[in-house]
């Protein structure tokens, strides 16, 4: 399907005026033929297939923006889970990984790169072991790797035995970093159901059933989306509305599909998919929040809020699938509370709390995302809230996430300032009574009934 002159006037639009660009451009790798006995033989395979492989990744993408006039806001790199490629060498210590690929991406001039990482969600092997316990490090000390670990799948269940690990290493995580705001945590994230074509960080990685070399795209536009649906009248009904979204959604998503053609063919690596996922930043009228509310919510965490999400997030995906013939990733409405800045708001005005966030996560593409909460809140705590929400992705069998940012040193209302598209973390409310023995039971919640799909 061609893209017409009239697409491209209507884009530049949308770039203009109503702060589209492309969240990003990511090119997944394979690290297959890096695995070596030895660490400082591996560390130097990493940085030469990555560098090697992505070395125009970064010239292409300012050329693309240059042309089409569409600002790509983060260019990035996902690889082979770690873990996955780790296993032969005997050494304790895998952050020297980490900073391999911290100077890949440095030497590359990319923003972030994902995959120090491991999939966990029936077992954890020698090798991921070692990976979870040299996260800490590896965040505290490298500036743009990005950490997730999967512990959950509908196949699979709840590993819960790695639900409480990555609690005290997200607690860790953030300790290692009280210095800068505890940023450590804010680079890692714990999945059910974790895709393997996502674009987005702190969660993409290159998965097992990639080619060698992958360009995935994440559009973003909650600006565009936010300005189409104002122009609908209030006394517009949910049918009008999920069409007017339908609509828009298609028309970004062509942007997303016409990016990722002209990237994947100038740097030679396979089209991977585009991810549909509205993306908001802590810009003035970027935001998911505002969208909800022009639906007719009235502050963004009110009675309302799942429902008006549910729409949009379900009206995005039936107007981007009609948009690109490879829609993959996460795909729906992201509602990362610091990167937000209606969600900023409505958490510091006490509309939006954690357990509504939690619903809200039924119907979204993610989970509870970059949420800031009190520094002495309990390791059997934190396992509690992963362990609610990876519940939530095996029943009902989608992808759901968890990245919460422990405020060393800070109490409820406290504010975390992270700047960029991060932005800054109101420190949020927990409930205290998750108990000492259920996050210490163990063992696995086993696969639930909707698994046996064969």
């Amino acid at each position: 399907m061609a893209i017409t002159p009239e697409e491209v006037a209507e884009t530049r639009n949308m770039v203009s005026q109503q702060n589209l660009d492309l969240r990003t451009i990511t090119m997944g790798i394979s690290l297959y033929g890096c695995t070596d006995e030895r660490m400082d033989r591996m560390c130097t395979k990493v940085y030469d297939r990555i560098t090697h492989t992505a070395e125009n990744l970064v010239a292409v993408a300012e050329d693309l923006e240059r042309e089409y006039g569409i600002p790509i806001a983060n260019k990035r790199v996902s690889v082979t889970p770690i873990a996955q490629i780790a296993a032969a060498c005997p050494d304790e210590d895998l952050s020297p990984l980490a900073h391999a690929m911290d100077r890949a991406a440095a030497a590359l001039g990319i923003d972030f790169m994902g995959g120090f990482s491991a999939l966990v969600q029936k077992g954890l092997g020698a090798a991921d072991r070692r990976l979870i316990a040299s996260i800490p490090e590896a965040l505290a000390e490298t500036q743009r790797v990005c950490s997730s670990v999967n512990v959950a799948s509908v196949r699979a269940g709840i590993n819960m035995d790695a639900v409480l690990l990555m609690a005290k290493t997200i607690r860790e995580a953030a300790r290692r970093t009280v210095h800068i705001d505890c940023y450590g945590a804010a680079k890692l994230v714990v999945f059910s159901n974790m895709v393997e074509d996502s674009p987005f960080m702190a969660g993409a990685i290159h998965g097992s059933g990639e080619c060698d070399a992958v360009i995935n795209v994440g559009v973003s536009g909650p600006g565009v989306m936010a300005a189409a649906l104002e122009e609908l009248p209030q006394s517009a009904d949910l049918m009008e509305v999920a069409e007017q979204i339908k609509k828009t959604a298609f028309k970004i998503t062509r942007v997303g599909e016409l990016i990722s053609r002209e990237a994947a063919r100038r740097l030679g690596a396979e089209k991977g998919i585009v991810d549909l996922s509205l993306a908001p930043t802590p810009a003035a009228g970027d935001s998911v929040a505002r969208i909800l509310e022009i639906i007719g919510v009235g502050e963004c965490g009110g009675p309302g809020t799942t429902c008006a999400l549910a729409l949009l997030n379900d009206a995005v995906k039936k107007g981007g699938v009609m948009a690109s013939s490879s829609v993959g990733g996460l795909s729906g409405a992201f509602i990362p509370v610091s990167e937000d800045a209606g969600m900023i708001r409505a958490a510091v005005d006490g509309a939006l709390s954690l357990e509504k966030l939690e619903a809200m996560t039924c119907v979204c593409s993610v989970g509870l995302d970059m949420i800031a909460i009190p520094g002495d809140t309990s390791v059997e705590t934190i396992a509690g809230i992963i362990a609610d929400e990876m519940a939530i992705g095996v029943i009902n069998g989608k992808t759901t996430a968890v990245r919460l940012i422990p405020a060393i040193g800070h109490a409820e209302g406290d504010v975390l300032e992270f700047g960029g598209l991060f932005g800054s973390a109101p420190v949020m409310s927990v409930n205290r009574f998750a108990g000492s023995v259920f996050a210490r039971r163990g063992g696995r919640f086993p696969a639930p009934l909707n698994s046996l799909r064969n």
